[in-house]
């Protein structure tokens, strides 16, 4: 067991930013302040950071077809998507598998290759790689498989998705109507059928959803809904016991999460962007208002690094309330209590970022559960420990 020393640095530590060294031994951060180690990396004037938490990242998808029709093995695919996330600091990472009932990529085939190679290739994972079940509401079909999988806790979080209505409006807009032949494979003429044929049983899908909520409560996953259109929809997956609000449409739902205490998600390349792609909720204003508790990559792996200094800059909140986005609060959200801040005890998961150039941090070195396994800059290793320096706040 290699135990790692970091010297100097300016150090997250609780809310405050403070000139520190660390020793993480085994998986765990061992010491604050002081101590010696087998390998020593020079942290100074770099600042110490807890490791990203991603609840929302299904960017690894375009690693599995990065064009329409193209696909590569799942396994490369989780491999590179690993490498991405880790490069970017983010140690733990929900992949945000879609089942739907559409075929091709978002398929339950998909989902269950996706599913098996997780667990099978997690060992060899730099990130703790985690499994994020969307579930459209209308895959009807699907709903005794993934309560046998809640059963038996291959599950981490749980996601109810409607995305029919959307589904059926894009069917009148050709450039949409192309993603989705693409997407699925199917003909113009058999999407349309199917469409309709998915949509038909609308009735049944309020009780699978409670059913399906009940079981996600007895396996103690905790669940997400996304896009909640109204306060009313809120409440009513508050009642089943779903307690994250996944990128709410409007300002009125997120203040309804917001008064229950419930988590509320949205996508950090909203705030590097400066707005939604979809033309939706701005997210920094959200932030702002105290209506977003947690911002997680979506569908790029560089934008939590990116947005949390944005946040700084542009005078929205300091670097511990923005960090606090991506690395504590997702952390809470997600039930993982050992993890996401700098603290003895909790899982070694560190980011050593250079934040010289405005806007653009860049991460020197990334140490995931006490294993170094990023550092790009070789000058830093010390090789040995060198005589600790007392903590001092940092001005």
């Amino acid at each position: 067991m290699t135990e790692i020393f970091l010297e100097g640095g300016r150090a997250l530590i609780g809310s405050e930013i403070v000139e520190t060294s660390l020793v993480v031994s085994g998986q765990d951060i061992a010491e604050i302040g002081r101590g010696r180690a087998r390998l020593a990396i020079d942290a100074r004037n770099l600042l110490v950071l807890p490791g990203i938490v991603d609840l929302h990242g299904d960017a690894f998808e375009r690693q599995m077809m990065p064009r329409p029709g193209v696909d590569f093995p799942i396994d490369v695919a989780l491999a590179d998507s690993d490498r991405q996330a880790v490069s970017n600091g983010i140690t733990t990472v929900f992949h945000g598998t879609t089942w739907s009932w559409e075929p091709g990529l978002r398929s339950g085939d998909n989902a269950r290759r996706l599913l098996e190679a997780i667990e099978r290739l997690r060992p060899q994972f730099a990130a703790d790689i985690r499994f994020h079940l969307r579930h459209e509401t209308y895959n009807l079909d699907a709903e005794d498989e993934i309560g046998q999988w809640l059963a038996e806790g291959r599950i981490d979080l749980f996601a109810f998705n409607d995305h029919m209505a959307s589904t059926i409006r894009d069917l009148a807009k050709p450039n949409k109507r192309g993603r989705l032949v693409d997407r699925t494979g199917l003909s113009d003429a058999a999407l349309e059928e199917l469409v309709g044929r998915v949509a038909a049983r609308a009735a049944d899908v309020p009780a699978s959803t409670a059913r399906l909520a009940a079981a996600a409560r007895v396996a103690e996953v905790r669940m997400l809904s996304h896009d909640d259109a109204t306060p009313a929809m809120r409440k009513a997956y508050r009642d089943m016991g779903v307690t994250i609000a996944e990128f709410p449409v409007n300002e009125e739902t997120a203040r309804e999460a917001a008064a229950a205490g419930d988590a509320i998600i949205y996508g950090a390349p909203n705030v590097v962007r400066g707005g939604s792609h979809t033309g939706w909720t701005r997210a920094s204003d959200m932030i702002a208002k105290g209506l977003c508790s947690v911002l997680a990559s979506d569908y790029y792996y560089p934008a939590q690094l990116l947005a949390a200094f944005r946040l700084v800059a542009d005078g929205v909140l300091g670097l511990a309330q923005a960090w606090k986005l991506i690395s504590e609060a997702p952390a809470e959200a997600a039930g993982l209590s050992d993890r996401g801040m700098i603290k003895e005890g909790l899982r070694a998961d560190i980011l050593l970022v250079d934040d010289t150039v405005p806007l653009r941090p860049r991460v020197v070195a990334v140490i995931a559960a006490g294993k170094l396994v990023q550092l790009t800059d070789g000058t830093r290793l010390l090789g040995s420990a060198a005589a600790p320096r007392e903590a001092i706040a940092a001005v």
